[in-house]
């Protein structure tokens, strides 16, 4: 179970649909990384990287992810925890559209 932290209470919102990629890495870390729509049309995205036992090792929000869809945010959400995960200081890159 995963330990959420403030980052991720003060972003969620049951009330907007989300779509969500949860993975767990080779060490037991695991990441989770959710996407939506907000209310005024934009898509946002949250990234969650967790210890083993649940603990947050870091919580990441993204109020606009511009010119992205939910999915695409989801591909680049997820290369961006895999990099925090192995303590690289990699920045999001936003992921192209076709």
């Amino acid at each position: 179970m995963l330990n959420r932290g403030p980052v991720y209470w003060n972003w969620n919102d049951a009330q907007l649909q989300t779509i969500t990629h949860e993975e767990e890495l080779d060490d037991g870390t695991k990441i989770d990384v959710q996407a939506r729509i907000s209310r005024t049309g934009g898509t946002q995205m949250f990234i969650g990287v967790y210890l083993m036992d649940g603990r947050v090792i870091c919580e990441e929000v993204y109020e606009c992810v511009p010119g992205q869809t939910t999915t695409r945010a989801l591909v680049s959400g997820t290369q961006r925890a895999r990099a925090i995960a192995i303590g690289s200081d990699a920045p999001l890159k936003i992921a192209k559209q076709a």
